[in-house]
């Protein structure tokens, strides 16, 4: 069997390398000159975070992450495994028991507890839920050891090759290509993320801090070295363009209420691009002929890649797969 994967987002890496790990014969091609921003996923956050998304999403998006921190973690040796804490000002402690209620695996914390995970949050916040088991990685890095990773394996990635699912000559076809894959299914919309790369000489994170707030939640992710990428924004809009300047300025003083030492970081990159979803939200694994679709990742695309991946090759290697079940995986 020789299978094209189209698409060197994470979807089509995770999709390729979990083919190529069964033996099956791979090629991935991408558009693009290389792995970069052409790609959503060059965005992400890259919080393998199941047990937080449980809070304001499909309960299966968790049960189903879950698996993939383990496949991480086999995979990419930069996945850093020291859980998720989540904060909210004294004024919103209401939303912080909301979340708590929506979720679970977590312990709740008082200022004492804080302190000890993250001393640079100390006599921040009062109350805060840390979820032990979570975990993350810098999405940047996990694409260029997958591509790695792949190469090993054997399997090359032709860029700047655009090829239409139909015109493949392969005897299977995963298509992976995100919101430009709508035209095979129109029900995609895109969903913009915006993001900001600031670092910081005076002020340490260990893990992601969630900031809870009714009108603009806050995510900050450490990437090492003082770096720290910020994350907020969720716009229904296909609008792809440059960062907007009303997002950017809720999104860093959002940064700031976390701690004023923000205030003082150095902003080295504004990044915004459309997340392909669904109307339900949920990931879906569909076959036509020779034709498997991975789409609608929406925001979970680190998290539920490796879980995409394993279903559409259950559809590679069964000659009577069932599409309807991997529509229920996510129903």
């Amino acid at each position: 069997m020789r299978v094209t994967v189209i698409g060197a987002g994470v979807a089509g890496l995770t999709t390729a390398l979990v083919l190529a790990e069964r033996g099956i014969a791979v090629e991935v091609v991408e558009r693009n000159a290389g792995l970069g921003p052409g790609s959503c996923s060059w965005h992400a956050g890259g919080m393998l975070a199941p047990w937080c998304e449980m809070a304001s999403t499909e309960a299966i998006v968790g049960r189903l992450g879950v698996q993939s921190i383990a496949w991480w973690r086999e995979r990419f040796p930069g996945t850093v495994s020291e859980g998720t804490l989540v904060v909210a000002p004294a004024r919103d402690l209401v939303e912080l028991d909301r979340f708590a209620r929506r979720t679970e695996r977590y312990n709740w914390l008082d200022e004492a507890g804080i302190a000890a995970l993250e001393p640079d949050l100390a006599d921040r916040f009062r109350k805060g839920l840390y979820f032990p088991d979570e975990a993350h990685l810098d999405p940047r890095l996990a694409l260029a050891a997958l591509a790695e990773r792949l190469a090993s394996l054997g399997v090359a990635i032709r860029f700047e090759t655009d090829i239409l699912p139909e015109a493949a000559t392969a005897d299977l076809v995963f298509d992976c290509r995100g919101l430009s894959g709508r035209t095979d299914m129109p029900a995609l919309r895109g969903v913009c993320g915006e993001m900001a790369m600031i670092r910081s000489r005076s002020f340490a994170l260990s893990r992601p801090v969630r900031l809870l707030h009714p009108r603009l939640p806050l995510y900050v992710v450490p990437r090492g070295e003082g770096v720290f990428m910020l994350g907020a924004t969720m716009l229904e809009s296909e609008a792809r363009g440059p960062v907007s300047v009303r997002s950017m300025l809720e999104l860093l003083g959002a940064a700031f209420a976390l701690h004023p030492a923000l205030g003082e970081a150095e902003i080295l990159e504004l990044g915004a691009d459309l997340r392909p979803a669904l109307p339900d939200n949920l990931p879906r694994v569909e076959r036509a002929g020779r034709v498997i679709r991975v789409n609608g990742l929406f925001r979970h695309g680190f998290l539920l890649a490796p879980v995409l991946a394993q279903i559409a090759a259950g559809a590679a290697l069964d000659p009577h797969f069932n599409t309807e079940l991997a529509h229920a995986n996510f129903a």
